[in-house]
């Protein structure tokens, strides 16, 4: 079976990059379109006003979509080294699993692709990390790119 849209997550970190890697250089051995997503929250009015009166004139980087946005320029980047041509971005408000999904039926994904950060961990185990929720409501492939260190035998 041929990929045609492979979707992943990133959240800017390390970790969310490996993944990221990972779909890009199978979306571009394939020729599939590669989607970028960052999932992000709106910060609370107290929480905005105490950071950006920390920040001062750089207070503009926290607000809205913006840290969504740069970590997907970031993320972009190592796309475009992995070998990644037909690139899409997306930073949409809400939580990341529910972001990965609609994101993925919306662009007919063929193929998701997440970190395993959260899989191992015992908060994973107790309230479910994002890679266990998406398995279990991806309507596509899904694929768990081994992102953390530890956990493998």
């Amino acid at each position: 079976m041929a990929y045609r849209t492979v979707l992943v997550g990133t959240d800017g970190s390390a970790s969310s990059f490996r993944a990221v890697r990972a779909a890009a250089s199978l979306a571009g051995a394939t020729g599939a379109t590669l989607v970028l997503a960052c999932a992000y929250l709106p910060m609370r009015e107290s929480e905005r006003s105490a950071a950006a009166e920390r920040l001062g004139e750089l207070a503009y980087k926290i607000n809205g979509s913006t840290p969504a946005d740069d970590a997907l320029r970031a993320a972009r980047e190592h796309a475009v080294a992995a070998g990644a041509t037909d690139i899409v971005l997306a930073a949409e408000e809400g939580d990341p699993v529910d972001v990965l999904i609609s994101l993925a039926g919306r662009r007919h994904a063929d193929l998701l692709v997440v970190g395993n950060r959260g899989l191992n961990s015992l908060a994973g185990r107790l309230i479910g990390s994002v890679p266990s929720a998406v398995t279990h409501r991806a309507a596509c492939d899904v694929l768990i790119v081994h992102t953390t260190s530890g956990g493998r035998h």
